[in-house]
């Protein structure tokens, strides 16, 4: 499918390295929008800008770690020298760490909540000008932050995983009350079980293997999927907000 709208756009991605940012980061260029990636996995995004660029798209490589305030700024001013303001942006940046609250993993609360809700926030901060401006002049401007089903539906030993999810949804919403009035679009994409790294960093043997059985019994979502959703969405005309979007397997819907 062809998203005309997404001609000469220019976006961050974030997460950009694997998953649903890689997969969106693709998507976009190959519909004609300049892609800034960013993620820690430098080795990663220069593979990814090297495809891009023998589809005849155009990619920009930006190393940054979300929980680092001075790296974002960082990958913000290289993005502008570069590419100069950008008009669309999507916080894929994520990670998925389930163990029972009993165990008392501070290391892995901080660490997602540290990514999933203030390591989106320093990227929007460092973008929600440029969002602005663009709208200002009469451009489409989207906001999108991917959180997950986790927000809505409660999952055994997730609660902070959960909780972070939960966060950016309302995040979301309350950003479109502050962003909504002066033409910025915000959606929150909220997807079910999908076939993502996010799995591989759970160092619960038990929890790990709980989610393969779930791989194993559903048909589950790409990231080729969500991507086909982010598109979809930054492609409406600018007055046309899907505000949310809740996709799941449809054996697990």
């Amino acid at each position: 499918m062809s998203y005309e709208n997404l001609n000469n756009r220019t976006a961050v991605i974030t997460g950009a390295a694997s998953g649903m940012g890689e997969a969106t980061a693709l998507l976009l260029a190959r519909n004609g929008a300049r892609v800034a990636l960013l993620a820690r996995r430098a080795d990663r995004l220069e593979t990814l800008v090297a495809k891009i660029e023998a589809e005849g798209g155009t990619a920009l490589a930006v190393p940054v770690d979300v929980t680092d305030p001075a790296s974002v700024s960082a990958a913000a001013e290289r993005v502008h020298t570069t590419f100069g303001p950008v008009d669309l942006v999507v916080n894929a940046a994520g990670v998925m760490l389930p163990n029972p609250i009993a165990d008392g993993r501070e290391d892995e609360w901080v660490r997602m909540i540290d990514t999933n809700i203030t390591g989106a926030l320093r990227v929007i901060r460092a973008f929600v000008p440029d969002l602005l401006a663009a709208a200002d002049a009469g451009r489409t401007a989207d906001l999108v932050d991917i959180s997950s089903i986790g927000a809505h539906v409660n999952f055994p030993n997730y609660a902070v995983y959960g909780a972070t999810k939960a966060a950016l949804t309302q995040l979301s919403a309350s950003l479109r009350t502050e962003l909504g009035p002066r033409r910025v679009r915000v959606t929150n994409i909220e997807p079910g079980l999908t076939a993502t790294e996010l799995g591989s960093h759970i160092d619960n043997a038990e929890l790990s293997s709980g989610l393969d059985g779930m791989f194993a019994y559903l048909d589950a979502l790409s990231a080729d999927d969500i991507a086909d959703l982010i598109a979809y969405t930054t492609s409406r005309a600018r007055h046309v907000n899907l505000r949310q979007v809740i996709v799941l397997p449809t054996q697990q819907a």
